[in-house]
C-alpha cells in the first residue's frame, strides 16, 4: 500500500507538534523546580556579586560550549545592562571564554585545563567572585579555575545540573536539578537573567 504525501506530512507535523510540546513542558518543569529548589542559592549568589562589585570588585566567569557562550551573555549584561528601560553605570565583569588569543596560548603551553585557571591567577584578586558554568559540574579547567579563585581570596559560585565535582568546591552552587543538558542550559539562562536583575536592585534604586 502506498503512503500519500499528504498522509505522510500529517503524521510528521503531528509527531512534530508532540516534540515541540514535550519540550517545553519538560523545560518548563525544570524552572518550576529551581523556584522550589534553589532559591536560596541564587539569591547568596546574587548577593556575592553585588558585594564584590559594591567593594570595588569584579565578576569573573568561565565555562565551556554553551556554557562559554552564557559567561559571553552576562558579562554583556553586566558591562552594558540588562534592559534598556533601566539604564545604569556598568558593572566589572569579564568573560574568561572571549579571548582566543590568550586561551590557545595557555592550552598549547599549559594545557586545555589550565585555560581559565591562569586567567584568574592573572587577573583575579580577593574581593572578586568567579562565576563558574558546568552542565556536567565536572569540566576540569572550570573546577581548577574554582579551585584558584579560592586560592586567591575569590568567592566563587557554581552554576551546574544535579550533579558535579563543583559544589563540594565551591562558595555557593545553584544546581538545576536535571542531567539533560539542554534543559539545563535553559535553565541557566533564566537563572543568569535573573542574577544580573537581583545585581542591579541591590546596587542601583530601580524605582
Amino acid at each position: 500500500m502506498q503512503i500519500k504525501v499528504e498522509d505522510f506530512q500529517e503524521v510528521a507535523r503531528s509527531r512534530s507538534e508532540s516534540a515541540v510540546r514535550r519540550h517545553l513542558v519538560e523545560s518548563a518543569e525544570i524552572k518550576r523546580q529551581i523556584a522550589q529548589q534553589c532559591l536560596d542559592s541564587i539569591l547568596e549568589s546574587a548577593n556575592l556579586m553585588a558585594d564584590a562589585l559594591r567593594s570595588g570588585g569584579k565578576v569573573l566567569l568561565c565555562g565551556n560550549g554553551g556554557s562559554a557562550a552564557d559567561c559571553q551573555h552576562m558579562a554583556g549584561e553586566f558591562v552594558n545592562w540588562l534592559n534598556k528601560d533601566f539604564q545604569r553605570p556598568g558593572l566589572a565583569a569579564i568573560a574568561l571564554t572571549a579571548d582566543s588569543s590568550i586561551m590557545t596560548a595557555i592550552a598549547n603551553d599549559s594545557g586545555f585545563d589550565s585555560i581559565f585557571e591562569r586567567q584568574v591567577q592573572a587577573l583575579g584578586k580577593s574581593g572578586d567572585v568567579l562565576l563558574g558554568i558546568s552542565t556536567s559540574g565536572n569540566s576540569p579547567n572550570v573546577i581548577r579555575a574554582v579551585k584558584a579563585a579560592r586560592e586567591q581570596g575569590m568567592q566563587a559560585i557554581a552554576l551546574t545540573g544535579a550533579d558535579g565535582k563543583l559544589s563540594a568546591i565551591a562558595d555557593v552552587t545553584v544546581a538545576v536539578p536535571s542531567t539533560n543538558t539542554q534543559y539545563i542550559q535553559e535553565a541557566h539562562l533564566a537563572v543568569e537573567h535573573i542574577l544580573c536583575e537581583l545585581v542591579e536592585s541591590y546596587l542601583f534604586d530601580k524605582d
